[in-house]
């Protein structure tokens, strides 16, 4: 079974927790630490022979060209963050879709590539948002991968679909690439990586990409981001949860990352859509590059 393998490019200081510790006029004065981790992460793909999706936010791209051009060049596909990684709730259409129509274009001009895949900055497209897709379709995305279906504090909308799927409105279609989640006990576990791949224990992490796989066999989506390899990053003064959310097991994200890669097949989102979609992803596209 092929799964999709996903990096959410963004600075340690844009994470959305961080949004009242840190003022995002600051961050032009901050300093940049991509690079160590971005190149450590694509060495590690190359090892193992895999594709990846890196959701790109636009306002990383501009100030670092060269670095998402090279990721673009090792092979990897490059889908939209949005530009400046603000939450979709806190937002309006007007200014979501020109977010989105910046991201777009920045991301387009240096891959020389149009960009068929969007991810929600903190997965913010809820049940009270989902005029979002609209904008998605106006501006040719063929696929999202935005909707974690659980509950959460800041994300989520429990009881949508757990596997791909298609999303249809009143402009067109958009193909929806979830989270994924372990059914336990009636309920969905988040077992997509990012702070849980970090923060709960591993063999259930594993047990749970195991099932999606085996016993479900449907394809899971994984995600992580660079800072979570960078465990020497600087420490913000957060509360107790965000401080443990954010901090606990830099140290060990890289290691769990590589074992993934050595039990599990991966591919880029797009790589996976024309397995499962290729009637959908040819018609949408007009050709299936």
């Amino acid at each position: 079974m092929i799964n999709a393998l996903s990096v959410d490019v963004e600075e340690y200081f844009q994470v959305s927790a961080f949004d009242q510790v840190i003022d995002r006029r600051r961050w032009p004065a901050l300093e940049s630490r991509l690079a160590n981790p971005l190149h450590r992460i694509l060495d590690l793909f190359d090892r193992y022979k895999t594709n990846a999706t890196f959701f790109v936010l636009g306002w990383i791209a501009e100030r670092h060209p060269a670095l998402i051009g090279e990721i673009h060049a090792r092979g990897h596909e490059i889908a939209s963050h949005g530009y400046e990684h603000r939450l979709i709730y806190e937002s309006s259409p007007n200014h979501f879709a020109g977010d989105l129509e910046r991201s777009r274009k920045t991301l387009e001009d240096i891959t020389g590539h149009g960009i068929l895949g969007y991810r929600a900055p903190s997965y913010s497209i809820t049940r009270e948002n989902m005029w979002a897709f609209d904008a998605l379709i106006e501006q040719g995305f063929v696929y999202d991968s935005s909707i974690f279906p659980i509950h959460h504090d800041r994300y989520g909308i429990s009881g949508s679909p757990r596997f791909p799927y298609t999303i249809r409105r009143k402009n067109g279609r958009i193909l929806e690439f979830p989270l994924s989640t372990a059914r336990i006990m009636g309920g969905n576990i988040p077992v997509a990586g990012g702070g849980y791949l970090r923060l709960f224990p591993f063999p259930l992490i594993r047990w749970g990409l195991r099932h999606i796989n085996r016993k479900e066999k449907e394809p899971f989506i994984l995600y992580f981001h660079p800072w979570e390899i960078d465990p020497e990053q600087p420490r913000q003064a957060v509360n107790a949860v965000t401080r443990f959310r954010h901090y606990h097991n830099l140290n060990r994200m890289e290691g769990k990352i590589e074992h993934l890669l050595q039990e599990f097949t991966f591919t880029s989102v797009s790589g996976l859509l024309k397995v499962l979609f290729s009637h959908d992803y040819t018609e949408t596209t007009g050709t299936a590059t």
